[in-house]
């Protein structure tokens, strides 16, 4: 089994990634007529294009938030990114309320239609929803096989024909798999002469593929609890019923801890803190946060006044004390050094009070106010 270099965050049990690629033309169009259409429809809840994606960053950014069953809340952000000649990757993070059901609808639904340019793996260009036949060419299906899995942001299924099938054998394995996990699934096909050139090229991921049978990919790095012999299934009967076992495995797997995907930790800390598409008691509860931090800063403003009034008051009265002992002295002599290093002793103390005190609170207003100043530009936007 490949191990990692380096060790990756598990995926959140609540959160369901994935990546993709739209390879035809006006993707944006595409996101905002779906968008709109699941709207009227009251498929999702609401959505909001995100002001301000443009000029340094040129990717898009749309979000979206509907309920599932049992009133389940969930949120979702797609990042388009720009056409860099091979179509345009998308990248979506959805987060519910509670651990993910794989009963629940695709996220990818509430974002793109039901087919559509949209359907393909970002890191191979393969379909997420239809067979994916090997390149005939024996250097072409190892390169191929080789970069499958790599990202982990989709599931990789290889399945060996042990005898060429008619049509009842062409029906994809994503048919028979719930809805959450239709959109995360590339399924490899393998003709009857290429089973050598498949396992060779599997080398890597430390796994084979049975002769009739299929297997499910670790990926690199292979998830937590992952077991070559417990994701390969003996024989699959490609003549239309189920795959029932070929099912069970995917879905054993999909169950496992998932490494957190390439780039997916910075899509979910957007997805939570950039947040923008706010209900009426978000926006209120914002504003209650808001207010709090002004009422802090206040005070904290509040004591630093009266801190400096304090020790300008204490300064007064040292240089009013050192005047008193100047004229007491007599004529050609300076006071005694007890008393003329006195007043000015207590002056000292004074002033490093003051800067501890002040060094103590800066942090917390300079803080503030760069809250407050990330809350007006947010409003601004608005």
């Amino acid at each position: 089994m490949p191990i990692s270099p380096t060790a990756r965050p598990t995926t959140p049990p609540t959160v369901w990634p994935a990546r993709g690629r739209h390879v035809g033309p006006d993707a944006e169009g595409v996101l905002r007529r779906t968008l709109r259409q699941l709207k009227a429809s009251q498929v999702i809840d609401d959505f909001l294009e995100v002001p301000g994606t443009g000029g340094d960053s040129p990717a898009r950014v749309f979000e979206a938030r509907w309920q599932v069953p049992d009133a389940v809340t969930v949120r979702a952000r797609l990042s388009l990114a720009p056409d860099l000649g091979r179509g345009r990757e998308w990248t979506l993070l959805a987060e519910a309320e509670q651990p993910w059901d794989p009963a629940w609808p695709s996220p990818v639904t509430r974002f793109w239609p039901e087919y559509g340019d949209w359907d393909h793996d970002a890191a191979t260009g393969l379909s997420l929803s239809r067979i994916n036949t090997l390149p005939e060419d024996d250097k072409d299906a190892r390169r191929l096989l080789r970069d499958s899995g790599h990202g982990g942001w989709c599931v990789h299924v290889v399945l060996h024909e042990a005898m060429t099938t008619d049509e009842r054998g062409r029906l994809p394995l994503v048919r028979w798999l719930p809805p959450s996990l239709r959109h995360r699934i590339v399924e490899h096909r393998a003709a009857p002469h290429q089973l050598r050139v498949v396992n060779w090229a599997l080398r890597e991921f430390d796994v084979e593929v049975p002769r009739g049978g299929a297997v499910v990919l670790p990926g690199i790095p292979a998830p937590s609890g992952y077991e070559a012999e417990d994701f390969a299934v003996r024989t699959v009967f490609l003549d239309g019923s189920e795959p029932a076992d070929l099912v069970a495995a995917v879905m054993r797997f999909a169950a496992l801890p998932q490494p957190l995907p390439d780039d997916a930790d910075k899509a979910l800390t957007a997805l939570r803190e950039d947040w923008r598409l706010l209900t009426v008691e978000e926006e209120l509860a914002q504003e209650r946060k808001r207010v709090a931090m002004y009422a802090e800063a206040l005070e904290a403003m509040t004591k630093s006044r009266d801190l400096y009034r304090e020790a300008a008051e204490r300064a007064h009265e040292a240089l009013a004390s050192y005047h008193e002992s100047a004229e007491a002295a007599p004529a050609g002599q300076q006071p005694s050094e007890a008393r003329t290093t006195s007043p000015f002793r207590q002056l000292t103390r004074t002033l490093e009070r003051l800067k501890d005190s002040a060094k103590a609170l800066r942090p917390t207003a300079t803080a503030q106010g760069k809250e407050d100043t990330d809350s007006e530009s947010t409003s601004s936007e608005r």
